[in-house]
């Protein structure tokens, strides 16, 4: 269906998913300062809020099998499958944090009835920055996710960690996001555009680069370097993490973390891909460090939610080799990953919320001794999520890092292939000690495990968690052919075609 920007009704459908949920939002915060005395207020905000989240998702979903095209002038929001696929993973790890969130804020006492709403802000946030078009809404939707961010780390007053990962991830953060802003004024000053295909149209004219344009381009990748928690820039994952809530670590190592490798994406396929020879070397080394440092630093971890920033440290590198090549492959086996990614860690760390209760922070390898037997449907979810992350065959998570393989040694990286090898192997070694915790050793103690609840909200999220796994672990095909229609896109820097990619294993 043809999309004139040139006309209101082009506009509006547009930017349609962002309005539907950004109303909606406003409506849920509104009626937590209505009813935010009353003890039931705050878990009917939070199904008001997955409501919203559903409501955009629906949107979302019209507006992608409606293969909208534009024409005239292009706005600041591309319109194509990319974006609708990314959004839809987002909200997909904004709605599985909303679940999580429920029962455990009431469990915590933590009594703040704009937590929801927030949720909802950071995902309109990450909704633009799946879509930006124009490097200043890029800015404006990673703001708009990182303020609201900055504010649910810090969520829970009583608690001194959680003030202390506000804290860090909030100057850190903006940190990053002067470099981000910097870098952008001196593409700008370079092309005179900060329109992503007005820039690579000015690019594809044979101009000179220069040096100005580079610096720029380098300042970005240190922005957004920070944002995914990549090597050198990962040191506050591990802290921030560790001292949220729960639930908003899981939003932070998925939702968040997708939000911003799809705007890296973007920027690199859409503006950028006559420098692919420049940029792939710093991607390539960005790549191949974050993954060795990442799953070195989480092997020395008994902490679980340690372990999981680590490892998710170590997944960012996983995700950059699959951008490397510039290709609709790689494109393809990004999507793929980052959304059985995003599912697995929400997983992960459902499972430290049902054993932590009141003390994720303090949850080790060894607290989880025997949970097999007192809690199968809990250690089932752990130990798929732990095999899907290891890449372990029958899992979703192995199909995914197949295709990475394969777009890397397709596009001449047979070295980073390797390399994404090794680090897999290292990564069992904290993976699989989880699993034999759960199954081959013995409790500590009687009634170490009497503390689990898993309401049913939570037991819903198990069982999406696993069936989501498992199923596309032996069908992808569905799933892959999604993620060619938003890799498609890009133009590829790199001819490989999605054809050349191998059966399924």
């Amino acid at each position: 269906m043809p999309l004139d920007f040139a006309t209101g009704r082009g506009t509006l459908l547009s930017v349609l998913p962002e309005a539907v949920l950004t109303t909606w939002a406003m409506l849920v915060l509104l009626h937590a300062a209505w009813r935010h005395k009353e003890p039931r207020a705050q878990r009917l905000t939070g199904w008001l809020s997955l409501a919203g989240v559903v409501l955009t998702a629906g949107v979302t979903i019209w507006l992608w099998q409606a293969e909208l095209r534009f024409t005239g002038v292009p706005n600041a929001l591309a319109v194509d499958a990319f974006r609708w696929a990314v959004t839809l993973i987002v909200l997909l790890g904004a709605g599985l944090t909303i679940l999580l969130s429920i029962d455990y804020l009431e469990r915590e006492g933590i009594a703040v009835p704009e937590f929801h709403a927030l949720v909802l802000f950071a995902t309109v946030g990450m909704m633009l920055l799946a879509g930006a078009s124009d490097l200043m809404t890029l800015f404006l939707g990673l703001e708009t996710m990182s303020v609201a961010v900055y504010v649910l780390a810090g969520i829970n007053r009583a608690s001194i960690h959680s003030a202390e990962a506000a804290l860090k991830y909030f100057l850190l953060g903006a940190f990053a996001s002067a470099f981000l802003l910097y870098g952008i004024a001196l593409i700008y000053g370079a092309t005179g555009t900060t329109r992503l295909p007005v820039i690579a149209a000015y690019l594809a004219t044979g101009a000179e680069p220069g040096t100005m344009l580079y610096a720029g381009l380098g300042l970005l990748f240190i922005g957004f370097a920070f944002k995914i928690a990549a090597v050198p820039f990962h040191m506050w994952a591990p802290d921030v993490y560790d001292g949220s809530p729960t639930p908003v670590t899981a939003f932070m190592a998925a939702s968040v973390k997708a939000a911003a490798f799809a705007a890296l994406v973007r920027v690199l396929l859409q503006a950028f891909p006559s420098l692919h020879a420049s940029w792939d070397t710093v991607l390539w080394w960005l790549a191949a460090v974050t993954m060795l440092v990442g799953n070195l630093l989480a092997l020395a971890q008994r902490n679980l939610k340690r372990m999981l920033a680590y490892s998710s440290v170590a997944h960012a590198g996983y995700l950059l080799a699959a951008v490397v090549s510039g290709s609709l492959a790689g494109a393809a086996a990004f999507l793929f990953y980052l959304t059985f990614y995003t599912v697995t860690t929400v997983g992960s760390f459902a499972v430290v919320i049902a054993k932590g209760r009141g003390g994720e922070r303090d949850v080790t390898v060894d607290d989880l001794t025997g949970l097999g037997d007192t809690h199968p449907l809990l250690a089932v979810t752990m130990t798929v999520c732990m095999l899907s992350l290891l890449g372990f065959p029958g899992t979703a998570g192995f199909i995914g890092k197949w295709y990475i393989l394969s777009s890397a040694t397709g596009a001449g990286y047979p070295v980073l292939a390797a390399v994404l090898v090794l680090t897999s192997v290292i990564s069992a070694g904290y993976y699989l000690p989880i699993v034999m915790a759960m199954y081959m050793k013995r409790p500590v103690h009687d009634g170490q495990h009497a503390d689990v609840s898993l309401p049913p909200a939570h037991r819903g999220i198990l069982a999406v968690v696993l069936a989501v796994l498992l199923l596309f672990g032996v069908w992808p095909n569905k799933a892959l052919d999604l993620a060619r229609q938003g890799s498609g896109a890009f133009r590829p820097t790199h001819q490989l075609p999605l054809a050349t990619l191998p059966p399924s294993p």
